[in-house]
């Protein structure tokens, strides 16, 4: 994870969003990693991952080291959880103890990335009932959505917002449209926190209460509803936000884990045995 994150910072929020991905989706189990073939229809090309989820050739490099060390031991699943961990770590975020043991699918859900994956478009109360749906609190989503202190969103994902949404600084939205056209350049990218786009810190928070959120999504915990003062507390109180951001994680990484003889260890990240 040093030599990706010396590489390409924004691999550290890269592979953090691909955990986040792989737990919403039938729990924390590698099934993101892996690869559609000509008989098997994965996770990657579902609306949420396809041109957009990246980092799988970091996890690669890590399972052949593993796997050359200590063979048909340590999961992709595990690797993926430990991964999303340094990469926050590495770009100056908080750490946390990482519980080891799950197991790797050998199935995987495109529908499920589909529809239980939040949409950057989502609503307050869409955000809360699908995070509620994993197990996680108002107060789990509003800290692990701080992950947007880090890493970039392509243009299509923030579009509507710079154009249309009226709760926004205007010369936030005109600094963003200068790059993201109404029409076009769907793929061009701007930094989720405007401030430090490589520096995990509160910064996400200190935007929202400016009205500078980048993704509709962003701006929906801190538009006079029930997370605005969670947010403004965040916004003051860097180690209280570390603190609940770790708490979350794990929370998140227990998501209905393969463990026993479910699932398996797999050899190749992107296949099953």
């Amino acid at each position: 994870m040093i030599q990706a994150v010396n590489r390409e910072a924004r691999l550290g929020a890269s592979i953090l969003r691909l955990f986040f991905h792989d737990c919403f989706v039938n729990g924390c189990d590698a099934s993101i990693l892996l690869d559609d073939t000509s008989t098997f229809t994965g996770e990657k090309n579902a609306n949420p991952n396809r041109n957009s989820a990246r980092g799988y050739e970091v996890i690669d490099t890590i399972k052949a080291q593993v796997e050359s060390a200590c063979p048909n031991v340590v999961s992709c699943a595990d690797i993926l959880a430990l991964a999303a961990r340094q990469g926050t770590v590495l770009l100056g975020g908080p750490s946390w103890a990482v519980p080891l043991g799950r197991r790797d699918a050998r199935t995987a859900s495109q529908s499920a990335a589909n529809t239980q994956i939040p949409a950057p478009f989502s609503s307050l109360s869409t955000l809360l009932s699908m995070f509620s749906a994993k197990g996680l609190n108002a107060r789990d989503m509003t800290a692990l959505s701080g992950s947007h202190t880090i890493g970039q969103a392509r243009c299509t994902t923030f579009r509507n917002r710079i154009y249309n949404d009226t709760n926004i600084d205007t010369q936030f939205a005109a600094t963003r449209r200068a790059t993201c056209p109404a029409s076009g350049g769907d793929a061009n990218l701007a930094p989720l926190d405007i401030q430090t786009p490589n520096r995990f810190d509160n910064d996400y928070y200190q935007n929202l209460v400016v009205r500078r959120g980048l993704l509709h999504s962003d701006q929906e915990l801190f538009n006079g509803g029930s997370q605005d003062a969670l947010v403004r507390s965040y916004s003051n109180n860097v180690a209280s936000f570390r603190s609940d951001f770790a708490a979350a994680m794990v929370k998140m990484g227990n998501i209905s884990p393969l463990t026993g003889t479910n699932g398996e260890i797999r050899t190749n990240c992107r296949a099953i045995n």
